[in-house]
């Protein structure tokens, strides 16, 4: 498969992704660390489901590497604890605007992998692409509700701020670090899932009081994070990460909280204004830069000295 294509396969864990704000607020009073639990155990088992159905069974599960394993659940448990514990300790908007940096990082990790991966080097249009969607990405969270104080917090909550940026890292660390796992295959996730839920029930049962769904749409909602943004989009975007070209995707990414956005003013869950609009021009210009060499070809490469 070609990178072109396989890039197109991860910017899918994009567009799944725009659903995880708006799926979420349909879940009700679920607590974090249950809601993942949940999730995960519905995307574990979406991937177990199709190796169940090949020829080799769960064998890729039992052939793959120790420090796969690893990252993988580090990645997928560890960014989520994280994140929830960084919009628990610090105000969202902060906490939000820290963690979005991810995409960014992605984009200057590449610049440490191997050149004959694929990368073909960093060059300007990658980070000012990444740059102009970070600026979109710090106005549509300026414009939310999120600039509310936390009830309890006094002075500056290093706690959340340390959290936010720790999930930040952690994420685009995996992202990135995929590529060093290219040759396992992407169904693997399935085994990182099921873990994930694992451990995610033993925080919940630690931390949390239990409070399950309380209505067919809330499970709906459930079903829908476990098989979109928290379960087919964590196949796609490994696939993206391993054979795709990981700036543009990195890049790309910051297109998640613009079409959030658009996802919850579109089933009236927040109303676009001039700011939205804004946003986008930025988001949509740092994605075609980034992805200049991709889509002109030739004509979008810089001269080789």
């Amino acid at each position: 498969m070609s990178t072109r294509a396989a890039t197109g396969i991860g910017a899918i864990a994009i567009v799944l992704w725009s659903l995880l704000a708006l799926l979420t607020t349909l879940t009700g009073s679920v607590p974090p660390f249950l809601l993942v639990a949940l999730s995960f155990s519905i995307g574990g088992a979406l991937g177990l489901g199709y190796l169940a159905g090949t020829p080799g069974g769960l064998a890729p599960l039992r052939e793959t590497p120790v420090g796969a394993w690893a990252l993988g659940v580090s990645g997928l448990f560890g960014y989520h604890a994280f994140y929830f514990l960084a919009l628990r300790s610090a105000p969202a908007l902060e906490a939000n605007l820290i963690n979005y940096l991810w995409p960014l990082l992605i984009v200057l990790f590449s610049a440490l992998l191997p050149r004959d991966e694929g990368t073909g080097g960093l060059k300007w249009w990658h980070l000012a692409g990444a740059f102009l969607g970070l600026s979109g990405t710090v106005l549509i969270v300026a414009a939310g509700d999120g600039a509310r104080a936390m009830p309890d917090a006094a002075g500056i909550p290093w706690l959340g701020y340390g959290a936010a940026l720790a999930a930040a890292l952690l994420w685009s660390s995996y992202s990135v670090a995929n590529r060093r796992f290219a040759h396992v295959p992407s169904t693997s996730v399935a085994g990182f899932c099921i873990v994930t839920a694992v451990l995610a029930f033993g925080a919940h049962f630690l931390f949390e009081e239990t409070v399950w769904p309380a209505s067919l749409l809330e499970w709906a909602a459930i079903a829908g994070l476990g098989l979109g943004p928290v379960g087919f989009a964590f196949y796609v975007w490994d696939h993206g990460m391993k054979h795709g070209d990981i700036r543009v995707l990195g890049a790309a990414a910051y297109a998640t909280p613009l079409l959030s956005t658009f996802a919850l003013v579109a089933f009236g869950q927040s109303v676009a204004g001039p700011v939205i609009w804004a946003a986008c021009l930025l988001i949509t210009a740092g994605a075609v830069l980034s992805a200049r060499e991709m889509l002109f070809g030739a004509r979008g490469r810089a001269p080789t000295p």
